[in-house]
């Protein structure tokens, strides 16, 4: 049986792209093995069917979080057998790119599945995100890493044509999109509200997700105060501003309508996105990968008949103006927020109308019609020559 490892950077809790991906190659006939990290707080990981190995570092964030995790995986890499590594964005890339030249600095011709394939995925445009916008030395030093590596790949994947697009401009490279779309997920078993302290009769604004900077999480709790609907916003997920927004709520009086979950494991959180009634995606336009995104959220939401209120970005543009399932905001004040949402909440014949249109949308955007294609990809590496 070939082997595959895989690797990202976060603690393997939330990730539902990484997951589908080791799936496949599972289904395709590999022992998979998936690599990332523990933190302090990181949740004990229920039972795949892929083998989970979490590295243990020193440091959680930063140029020093970094360097020791590509030198700790560089050396993982060495001295494991493997058939396929993927990489997962730029933050991987450095340690699966040298350990596989150092294993197989003279891979020839070879059958599909032999050693020394390293696929590379682009879960975005790792330049363009928010929290690199403005730090020039930061981000020069990612681009000058990404210039020695990037033109040298022969296999790359990334998650929507917007992103392929930028590399291929950047680099030349021929890139093969794999979209980031969820499994087909039944739209039973939703989790009671009760369990949220929402009232059954109280209808539900839902954001799920990275709780990090400009994503429209401030104004959207702001929002709240005037909010006419009879409605609570639940914000489901952690990271870098998870307590700066509790402050924000608690600092503006709207404990009692706003939400907040923690972070909850991708395989209970559908059962959560059942429950609401409008889906948030109000990301910011600050950077190139913001303005290219395709998040899973606004996907999952998909999947869970939600009509969504999103910024009018391109990618989620393009499927919300072919499925008619929802509508874009027009800025980011709070007050013209909640009149937005007011909008939709209160007119159920529209709604009824975006979710009977969510129901094609979610046939046809779904891993099982995509997954096709990543394995297209795998069995036509075996030509791959590393320079």
């Amino acid at each position: 049986m070939p082997h595959a490892i895989v690797s990202v950077t976060n603690d393997l809790t939330t990730d539902q792209r990484v997951h589908r991906t080791c799936m496949t190659l599972v289904k395709a006939g590999y022992d998979v093995l998936l690599i990332g990290r523990r933190l302090r707080n990181s949740k004990t990981l229920t039972p795949r069917s892929y083998r989970t190995h979490r590295l243990r570092l020193l440091f959680d964030k930063g140029p020093l979080f970094y360097a020791e995790y590509n030198i700790t995986l560089f050396f993982f890499l060495l001295i494991h057998k493997y058939d396929l590594i993927v990489s997962n964005d730029l933050d991987t890339l450095p340690a699966n790119y040298l350990a596989n030249m150092v294993k197989h600095p003279f891979r020839k011709k070879q059958q599909a599945k032999s050693p020394g394939s390293h696929l590379h995925d682009c879960h975005e445009y790792f330049r363009g995100v928010p929290e690199l916008v403005g730090r020039r030395t930061v981000t020069a030093i990612w681009k000058w890493t990404e210039d020695r590596i990037f033109p040298k790949l022969r296999s790359v994947v990334a998650v929507n044509r917007s992103v392929a697009n930028l590399y291929t401009r950047e680099y030349g490279t021929t890139i093969e999109v794999i979209r980031n779309v969820p499994f087909r997920k039944s739209l039973t078993g939703a989790r009671d509200k009760k369990t949220l302290n929402v009232h059954p009769d109280q209808k539900i604004i839902l954001y799920q997700g990275a709780v990090n900077v400009d994503r429209g999480l401030e104004e959207a709790i702001l929002a709240m105060k005037y909010l006419k609907s009879d409605a609570i916003l639940v914000i489901a997920g952690v990271g870098d501003i998870s307590q700066s927004l509790e402050n924000l709520t608690t600092e503006n009086g709207l404990s009692e309508k706003v939400r907040f979950t923690g972070q909850i494991p991708f395989h209970d959180l559908h059962s959560l996105t059942l429950m609401a009634d409008l889906g948030l995606s109000i990301e910011k336009d600050v950077g190139l990968n913001y303005h290219f995104c395709l998040p899973n959220k606004f996907l999952d939401y998909i999947q869970a008949n939600v009509p969504v209120l999103v910024s009018p970005f391109p990618e989620m543009r393009a499927i919300v103006d072919q499925y008619q399932i929802g509508e874009f905001i027009e800025n980011h004040d709070p007050v013209k927020l909640a009149a937005h949402m007011d909008s939709m909440l209160e007119n159920p014949d529209k709604m009824a109308i975006y979710k009977q249109n969510l129901l094609k949308a979610a046939e046809d955007l779904c891993w099982e019609q995509e997954e096709a294609r990543l394995l297209d990809v795998v069995d036509g590496m075996g030509g791959e020559i590393n320079n």
